[in-house]
């Protein structure tokens, strides 16, 4: 009898470890008990912590477990001599609308970029169409994760057109309403691009306005500021004050000093601004690429009041001798409210055409406006405006704005994140593919490490790898991302230090990334050795107002 009781309470005691997990796990099954593991690799927590060698478990999209793993995965990855890090953050992402036609985000996910934050122009659909819009998203499937903001100006057409005047009080109730409206469906908070009309016509009071509307949610004002030239600080400083009286943070949208004259000097300046405004309990901060060049519509050439009633309105000035003077000497003299992207890069020979929608003018991409004029036998002015004209105001360009060493200055700030200012690729262009775009769509993100800690050593690599997750995911208030930590969502990039480079150039933009062999989102692996999976976890990012 003694024996009997003495295996019994031997078995009960052996049942009684194995459930409160005293027993190593390897002990308690040999059936897989991970979705993931990942194996052996550097892992970097996000938050500016050294690396630790350490595994991975991922299970049911989120990790659950960081250290020495000895229970198995459905799948196993070895990452020996790798890092591992938290999936990458585009804070200045641009495929709202792509997202719609294709969710696979492939040129995004290459460059490690899991989440990304849309909206510098708007969203693709109404305020009243939003939540719709997200919930479509998902049920279509995207492969990376993607947030929005609402655009200012959005509201401002909705309710008054494109006109240049001051909203009547009926139509700033009515852009207040859409606010309101858009914050309730998810929106992470308003943006606005002040140096493109119909944006420049509005007013900083008017946009106080708007902004508490969304503070009230608790929603982020995200600015391309109405000047990034000899008047950045005075453009940021305007920002800085909405966000003050509107009673929300304030994000600076690709941070730059595009001014030849002030090139060394107003990015120090700028940086200066905001840490003054942060010293006094401003939650200001920007987000940057890093490329010399800027890229937008050729139309940026025309001074704002041209471009008033819309696109039709701007191609009849354009055509109209007399209007057409008057611009041409406004590009020499400064027009009131219109930032003069000419004179910020230094003349027409740093205008380069980058893609237009008329094939006659293929021949033309590549070269500076300059080049093109003398080609042509005309003004400088006159080249650009005929290009705009001829192909319906579709057409690209690159302004060599800014100077590398201010680029350096700004990688530094602690409060910098990154966005490439570009949108996914519906489907990959061929890497062979000269011109029509810029590097950073393609680049931008490993560029930060290989050029700026590798090569520069300008930054360590724990803290650019929390200036690409924990730190704009803290910016947005995102829930559980941005780093390796239990309970948090799994998005990943696996990467060899030495050998992850930016591939893309200005001449040929579209080259991909090498050195980055996975990337997950949601514990589900949607990049393998380069190429696609064809998987779609992503999840939309919702601001904190959402109606639930």
């Amino acid at each position: 009898m003694m024996k009997y009781f003495r295996t019994f309470f031997a078995a009960l005691l052996v049942c009684l470890i194995a459930l409160s997990g005293w027993m190593p796990v390897a002990a308690q099954t040999s059936e897989p008990i991970y979705d993931i593991v990942i194996r052996n690799g550097r892992v970097l927590d996000g938050a500016g912590n050294p690396w630790i060698a350490a595994d991975v478990a991922i299970t049911n999209g989120k990790f659950v477990r960081i250290g020495k793993i000895g229970g198995k995965g459905k799948r196993e990855i070895d990452a020996t001599g790798r890092y591992v890090s938290p999936g990458w953050i585009d804070m200045l992402d641009a495929s709202g609308s792509v997202l719609q036609k294709n969710g696979l985000a492939e040129s995004k996910l290459l460059m490690g970029v899991t989440t990304g934050i849309g909206g510098e122009g708007g969203t693709p659909v109404p305020a009243e169409k939003l939540a719709e819009y997200f919930t479509e998203l998902e049920k279509t499937g995207i492969s990376m994760n993607f947030g929005t903001y609402y655009g200012a100006t959005q509201a401002r057409v909705a309710a008054m057109g494109e006109d240049a005047r001051d909203p009547t009080p009926e139509e700033l109730e009515k852009m207040r309403a859409l606010v309101e409206t858009a914050m309730k469906g998810g929106a992470l908070g308003i943006s606005t691009a002040l140096i493109y009309p119909p944006a420049s016509y509005s007013k900083t009071e008017q946009l106080i306005e708007l902004a508490k509307v969304a503070g009230r949610y608790g929603g982020v004002y995200s600015s391309h500021v109405r000047g990034e030239g000899k008047e950045l600080v005075e453009a940021i400083t305007e920002a800085i004050t909405i966000g003050e009286k509107g009673g929300l943070p304030v994000e600076i949208y690709h941070l730059k000093a595009a001014y030849q004259p002030g090139w060394g000097t107003l990015m120090r300046q700028a940086g200066e601004t905001i840490e003054k405004a942060r010293a006094r309990g401003v939650d200001v901060a920007a987000d940057m690429y890093l490329y010399t060049a800027g890229g937008t519509s050729l139309s940026a050439v025309v001074p704002s009041w041209a471009a008033e009633g819309g696109r039709d309105k701007l191609m009849e000035r354009l055509k109209d001798p007399t209007s057409r003077a008057r611009l041409k000497n406004e590009i020499k003299t400064g027009s009131p409210g219109w930032w003069n992207i000419v004179e910020a890069a230094g003349g027409w020979k740093q205008v380069v055409l980058a893609s237009s929608a008329n094939p006659e003018h293929k021949r033309f991409e590549n070269k500076n406006i300059e080049q093109i004029a003398k080609e042509w036998n005309k003004d400088p002015a006159d080249a650009a405006f005929d290009i705009i004209v001829e192909s319906n105001g579709r057409a690209g360009a690159l302004y060599f704005l800014m100077t590398e060493s201010d680029i350096e200055t700004a990688i530094k700030y602690p409060w910098i994140s990154f966005g490439s200012d570009s949108a996914a690729s519906p489907t990959l262009v061929d890497p062979n593919t000269a011109g029509s775009g810029h590097p950073r769509g393609y680049g931008n993100f490993p560029r930060v490490i290989a050029e700026y800690v590798r090569k520069k050593k300008l930054i360590t690599l724990p803290d650019a790898i929390r200036k690409l997750t924990s730190w704009p995911a803290t910016r947005l208030r995102l829930d559980s991302r941005g780093m390796i930590k239990e309970g948090m969502w799994a998005d990943v990039v696996i990467f060899d230090f030495d050998n992850i480079q930016d591939g893309a150039t200005y001449e040929y933009p579209f080259r991909t990334p090498t050195g980055i062999d996975y990337v997950m989102v949601n514990g589900q692996v949607v990049i393998e050795k380069g190429k696609h999976t064809g998987a779609r976890p992503g999840k939309v990012v919702y601001g904190s107002g959402r109606l639930r």
